[in-house]
């Protein structure tokens, strides 16, 4: 699940450089092993690792510039959506990608 972020900007950069920290989460109790990837990441060619809280649910906060982001999960090497996120978009494997889109 997606929870809503938190938004600061770093400093006194302008808008185009500022990033907002978005936290990312998904409730995945059995997993062992949730990485997110997407496209501000290189989808798979910097996966980014989600710590395990004792509640079963996985997160990470990264920051981000201002834009239109598709991202997916990785759960124990299997492909999985982010179930709070509504807005989606097609991928080219038959699947769809999750949409988050910072202001």
């Amino acid at each position: 699940m997606i929870l809503p972020f938190k938004s600061r900007s770093v400093g006194m950069a302008t808008k185009k450089s500022a990033k907002q920290k978005v936290t990312f989460s998904i409730l995945a109790p059995t997993a062992r092993n949730v990485q997110l990837v997407g496209d501000f990441s290189g989808w798979e060619q910097h996966p980014v690792d989600l710590k395990k809280l004792k509640n079963g649910e996985w997160k990470a906060t990264l920051p981000l510039s201002e834009g239109k982001y598709e991202y997916r999960y990785l759960v124990d090497g299997h492909w999985r959506d982010d179930p709070n996120c509504s807005m989606r978009v097609p991928n080219s494997f038959g699947s769809q990608n999750c949409v988050l889109i910072v202001p």
